[in-house]
């Protein structure tokens, strides 16, 4: 495995932070190389501080075990620094595959002097890059978790009690399901405990916001709808809102926009036509006119009009459900 430096190693992070719809800034320690201190922002304006103990994931070195991949945990003493005001992650980095691997920090806090190893089946780590997260529950019942960098601040915010609630073999199963989308059955759901039960349910959430978000990004290219931009600054958002009864997420109930115009279509100043055109909504502008809002509207406007659209017909917006989000949004057809 070619040497990557920590400024690249944090690149990695902030990168996959940045995919994650978040915001985050390194904050460098003198003198401390671990934990990695970073400020995540979410759009909502939220912040997390995250301690990061990260290191590069590399084979094993066992012949009798080719899928070993482990970090090893040099230029730190036990036990580990938890930190106080947020989550503790204890994580691996494989560059060739642009993933992550996550790690119980709970159960590897304190260790012998030395250097010491964590593993996880690269397998597991591999098959994050089709579920967003995978889970592999270890012999010692310990859950070793690969992250797509899309999810690297799902892991985060959830970390402890994936690993802590994971442990449970019937848990661990139905956290994998979920991660692939599938159904999970009334019966199977109601045999948790109600903890367990509520992660099986973010999990199954996050995974089918997920893969929403990666199909219409990838129709539209990562593109705007509207402006052309890419720039890792588009987001999916839905046609039919989410909550309502007809909402769905089909890739065509799905555009790709950047966040102001993402932002001025959830909140109907501008509007999509069955005609496949994006208009200012002339009642939205006329209240923005009687407020003095109205600085840069030639320029935002500007943009509107027909609006780029997927490669694929089949994933053009469906015309019914941009007819039923008119409607849900008061607007005119």
């Amino acid at each position: 495995m070619p040497a990557i430096g920590s400024f690249k190693l944090i690149g990695a992070v902030l990168a996959a932070i940045e995919d994650s719809g978040y915001a985050g800034i390194f904050l460098p320690k003198k003198g401390r190389p671990h934990p990695r201190e970073i400020l995540a922002t979410a759009p909502s304006g939220e912040t997390y501080l995250l301690w990061i103990y990260l290191w590069i994931l590399t084979f094993g070195g066992r012949p009798n075990l080719p899928n070993e991949y482990r970090i090893q945990m040099t230029t730190v003493k036990a036990p580990l620094a938890l930190n106080p005001d947020g989550p503790t992650l204890l994580m691996g980095y494989e560059p060739a595959l642009g993933l992550f691997a996550g790690f119980d920090v709970d159960i590897h806090r304190n260790f012998t002097p030395g250097s010491p190893m964590v593993s996880i089946d690269i397998e597991t780590v591999k098959q994050s890059m089709q579920d967003g997260l995978s889970f592999h529950r270890k012999s010692n019942r310990e859950i070793a978790i690969g992250v797509r960098p899309d999810q690297f601040m799902n892991y985060a915010l959830h970390a402890q009690k994936l690993h802590k609630l994971g442990r449970q073999a019937t848990t661990c199963d139905l956290l994998s399901r979920a991660a692939a989308t599938e159904i999970l059955s009334e019966e199977e759901i109601l045999s948790l405990t109600p903890e367990r039960r509520k992660i099986v349910h973010t999990v199954s959430r996050l995974a089918r916001d997920a893969s929403f978000k990666r199909q219409v990004l990838n129709a539209y290219d990562n593109r705007c709808a509207v402006t052309r931009v890419q720039l890792r600054l588009v987001d999916a958002a839905h046609i039919v809102p989410i909550g309502a009864p007809e909402s769905c997420d089909d890739v065509r109930n799905g555009i790709a926009l950047s966040p102001t115009y993402h932002r001025a279509y959830d909140n109907a100043v501008i509007c999509l036509d069955e005609d496949y055109c994006m208009h200012l909504n002339p009642i939205k502008e006329k209240e923005l006119i009687s407020l003095g809002l109205v600085g840069g509207i030639s320029r935002f406007k500007s943009y509107l009009g027909k609006i780029l659209l997927p490669q694929d017909h089949l994933q053009w917006p469906s015309k019914r459900l941009i007819k039923t989000a008119n409607k849900y949004r008061g607007i005119a057809s």
